[in-house]
């Protein structure tokens, strides 16, 4: 009698960032292709902000699908995620409004801010149910710190998107330059940030082979 194989863990890796970044991506390339060369063209400026908010709202349901079906798994952290994408989306295109998708990630920066505070303070690690993560080896304590960690650094990057946006929206025609800077600061900003853990991880059992995973498939908006 043979013993059953048990089934293969989904592989993290490029599809990990590819469903938690290609969004964004596709965001920002719609939004150059549409943007008018003339940022004082306001009725062009928002058709632009309509079709990529569109095509955000599409990569980010196709990105959950991604990870349904090839991953094997959703974590409750994608789909909070999609759905305040779709959410802030809807009202974005329904009142050709683009307040309403730049504030998306600060509301979400601060939900899980918030949660993960208020777990730690509990002394519940609400990271690893949102990730529905299980790096091997991490002790209870290591959790704990990592969550409450995290919590502080979603603060941060809540305070760095009013700043960005009060800076970089469609009536001073830096819009695209906000979206920009998502790809090209909040991304760096988080997997810095997430190198920075590894040392205390690793402090409270972390396997080395699990390295990999934490950095492949950190914490996103």
């Amino acid at each position: 009698m043979t013993t059953a194989k048990p089934a293969a863990k989904p592989k993290a890796g490029w599809l990990n960032i590819l469903v938690d970044y290609g969004p964004v991506v596709v965001f920002f390339l719609v939004y150059r292709y549409y943007s008018p060369s003339d940022h004082n063209d306001a009725i062009a400026e928002i058709a632009a902000v309509i079709k990529s908010t569109a095509a955000f709202m599409v990569a980010a349901v196709a990105a959950l699908l991604v990870s349904r079906f090839w991953l094997g798994k959703v974590s409750p952290m994608l789909w909070l995620s999609t759905a305040l994408i779709v959410g802030f989306g809807g009202v974005t295109i329904l009142l050709r409004d683009p307040f309403y998708i730049q504030l998306k990630p600060t509301a979400i920066y601060l939900m899980f801010g918030a949660v993960l505070l208020f777990g730690w303070r509990r002394g519940q690690a609400y990271l690893k149910m949102l990730l529905e993560a299980a790096f091997e080896g991490l002790s209870d304590p290591g959790w704990l710190k990592l969550s409450r960690n995290w919590g502080l650094f979603f603060l941060f990057l809540a305070a760095l998107n009013e700043v960005l946006r009060h800076f970089y929206n469609t009536e001073n025609g830096g819009f695209g330059t906000w979206i920009a800077l998502k790809l090209w600061v909040f991304m760096p900003l988080s997997f810095l940030f997430t190198f920075t853990q590894l040392p205390m991880l690793l402090r409270h059992g972390l396997l080395a082979e699990a390295e990999g995973e934490v950095i492949a498939d950190p914490p996103h908006e």
